[in-house]
């Protein structure tokens, strides 16, 4: 606790990925105030055509809190 997952399009290596995922855990480690030991982080990729069905529409409105303008 707590689990933060990440959802983006197929292509960036592993090296980002992993390195994404390190400072994302940092941010919040800083921003909660809790050791690093209690977070873990996923990396998933989705297709840009299956996006709007695997990721837009499963997020509930009220777990948005910052929406994506594209």
């Amino acid at each position: 606790m707590p689990h933060i997952s990440i959802k983006m399009y197929p292509g960036r290596s592993e090296e980002l990925k992993k390195d994404i995922a390190v400072k994302t855990r940092d941010c919040l480690v800083e921003a909660m105030g809790m050791d690093a030991k209690y977070f873990s982080v996923s990396v998933e990729e989705v297709e840009k055509e299956k996006w709007q069905e695997e990721v837009v529409d499963k997020i509930d409105d009220k777990d948005l809190y910052v929406e994506a303008n594209f």
